[in-house]
């Protein structure tokens, strides 16, 4: 049987960013009390908890100082320290272990696990240099996109090859890193689901999100997916199938691409509450946040309903100023704030849930308001 965490007792969070506020927000109800780990002073999850450590990730006096005050172990996001994290399991009760971090810290690994689930993913080669890339491109044709084995997000450490004459562009990211050719995948859509799982095997999935990107970030979320019934049962099979074989506890966001027959691919898996499920908070009898909660602490799930079909707008630095300005004449918008000081360009700051009866309607509500014209 998994450990039972009570109220009253405290969740230590690897992490201080918008995740680990809208987890400590969503413990805080229950009655929790909140450690948090975090380089910075002033961070989103730091505003909101009870004792705050302020060190780097990796270090090994404040991962023991956070063991000290914790009774159960969670984190916000996956680039933290994998040796660490496995130090800490020895010492501290993190039910969702190191392994999980260590297998999605790199897409290697990360492919071969969801290949090893039985799940599909795009056809790709592993290069560990240039002449390895070089020699082995053949394999999967153009255009292909290069990424970087580790680290990188929101578009970043990646780059596009069409033709063989792109080739050299991708010399600078092998020069440091390990990387991935992934063959490009003709999909119509990109949809992804939370799925989430205690220490008893129980698991759910929160309904699947339609994701439309701008410059590689995350703009929208739609929900239900506008898809067909056969893929969205697809969809949601395979995800319980990743986190299954994963033996899973807590959160996995599965992000998917749909073809043109309906058919899907798995693209990435992040281990965690995932920007895409930010609209449960209000559309859900259960938001990813507190169920990620519950997955921990050992109570039962859940089962997810959908009160309202509902889209989330991702709020970057430059959308602050005018939606403050509209705040007023929207009623039926949710707005959730960060509470981080500065609003740089293409920095997520926040984001708008609007629950809704005619999704193409409020999709034209929201790009005629002008807000994320920029």
């Amino acid at each position: 049987m998994t450990k039972v965490i009570y109220p009253g007792q405290t969740i230590g969070i690897i992490g201080g960013g918008q995740l680990g506020r809208m987890m400590a927000l969503a413990a805080k109800e229950a009655g929790y009390k909140i450690a948090v780990l975090e380089p910075s002073m002033d961070s989103p999850c730091g505003q909101v908890a009870d004792i705050r450590i302020v060190a780097p990730y990796n270090d090994d006096a404040a991962l023991e100082e956070l063991a000290e005050v914790s009774d159960v172990i969670t984190y916000e996001f996956e680039n933290i320290d994998y040796e660490g994290l496995k130090r800490l399991t020895e010492k501290a009760y993190v039910p969702q272990g190191a392994e999980l971090v260590r297998i999605t810290q790199n897409r290697v690994t990360e492919k071969s696990a969801i290949e090893s689930s039985g799940c599909p993913v795009a056809p790709y080669i592993v290069a560990n240099n240039y002449e390895e890339l070089v020699n082995q491109i053949e394999k999967i044709g153009y255009p292909c996109i290069v990424k970087t084995a580790r680290g990188g997000y929101d578009g970043k450490g990646q780059q596009q090859l069409n033709s063989k004459e792109d080739l050299p562009l991708a010399q600078k990211l092998l020069e440091h890193f390990q990387c991935v050719a992934e063959g490009f995948v003709p999909f119509e859509k990109e949809i992804s689901v939370i799925v989430q799982r205690n220490g008893n095997g129980q698991s759910y999935c929160l309904p699947v999100g339609e994701n439309i990107h701008v410059h590689h970030i995350l703009h929208e979320t739609i929900v239900p997916a506008r898809i067909s019934v056969e893929t969205y049962n697809k969809a949601i099979e395979a995800a319980k199938k990743i986190a299954d074989y994963l033996q899973l506890v807590g959160t996995l966001a599965v992000e998917m691409f749909v073809l043109k027959d309906g058919q899907i691919i798995i693209n990435e898996l992040a281990p965690r509450p995932h920007n895409s499920g930010h609209y449960s908070i209000e559309a859900c009898n259960v938001s990813q946040f507190a169920q990620h909660i519950r997955a921990v602490c050992g109570w039962p799930l859940r089962k997810p309903k959908l009160w309202a079909p509902s889209i989330m707008v991702n709020l970057l630095g430059q959308h602050v100023v005018p939606l403050t300005n509209s705040i007023t004449k929207y009623p039926d918008w949710s707005v959730h704030l960060y509470g981080k000081a500065e609003a740089k360009v293409n920095r997520k700051m926040g984001h708008v849930t609007v629950m809704t009866e005619n999704i193409e309607e409020t999709l034209e509500q929201i790009k005629n308001s002008g807000i994320w014209s920029e």
